[in-house]
C-alpha cells in the first residue's frame, strides 16, 4: 500500500510543471535578441561589465531602439516614459557575464508581456508581388525604411513608392526582380 501511495505522489509530481525550466524554442525571441547582440556590443566596445557601466550602456541602446525592440525597453524601464524600471534586472547579470536566455527567463518571471514580443516577418521583396499586399503592408515596407509616400492616395502610389526606392534600400531584392 505504501509503494502504490508513493508511485501515486511521484507520478502527480512529474505532471506539475518544474519550476526553473528553460525557455523553448522561439520563446522570448525580441529579448534573447537585444540582449545578446547588446553584450556583444558591450565586448565589443570593451565597456568595463560594472552594473552601473552595463546599465549606462543600456541606456543609450534603448535610445536607439525601434519597434519591438523599443518595447522591450519600455517593459524593462530603459525608455524615459516607461512606468516601472527594472533595468538593474538585466545590467547586474550581464555585468557578471550571464547568458541572454537566462536573463529573459527571470524577467519572464517578473513580467510575462516581455517574452510575448516577437519580431514582425519580413517580407522578401525579391519574391513577393506587392500587387498582392495590403496597403497597411506596403506602408510598412515603407517606414521600415523610414521613407514616407506623401501624396499617395491609392495601392499604386505606394508601390510605385515602393519600386522607385528599392535600389537604395533592398538592391538585391531590386536586382532580383523581373516585373520593374
Amino acid at each position: 500500500m505504501k509503494v502504490l501511495c508513493a508511485l501515486t505522489v511521484s507520478g502527480l509530481l512529474l505532471l506539475l510543471p518544474a519550476r526553473g525550466q528553460a525557455l523553448k524554442a522561439g520563446d522570448c525571441e525580441v529579448c534573447v535578441s537585444f540582449l545578446s547582440r547588446f553584450y556583444q556590443s558591450l565586448k565589443e566596445k570593451n565597456v568595463e561589465f560594472t552594473p552601473m557601466a552595463v546599465e549606462a550602456e543600456l541606456m543609450k541602446s534603448c535610445d536607439a531602439a525601434k519597434g519591438k525592440e523599443n518595447r522591450f525597453c519600455y517593459y524593462i524601464g530603459g525608455t524615459s516614459d516607461a512606468a516601472t524600471k527594472i533595468t538593474n534586472e538585466v545590467s547586474k547579470p550581464l555585468s557578471h557575464h550571464i547568458p541572454a536566455e537566462k536573463i529573459c527567463e527571470k524577467l519572464k518571471k517578473k513580467d510575462s508581456q516581455i517574452c510575448e514580443l516577437k519580431y514582425d516577418k519580413q517580407i522578401d521583396l525579391s519574391t513577393v508581388d506587392l500587387k498582392k499586399l495590403r496597403v497597411k503592408e506596403l506602408k510598412k515596407i515603407l517606414d521600415d525604411w523610414g521613407e514616407s509616400c506623401k501624396g499617395c492616395a491609392e495601392k499604386s502610389d505606394y508601390i510605385r513608392k515602393i519600386n522607385e526606392l528599392m535600389p537604395k534600400y533592398a538592391p538585391n531584392a531590386a536586382n532580383a526582380r523581373t516585373d520593374l
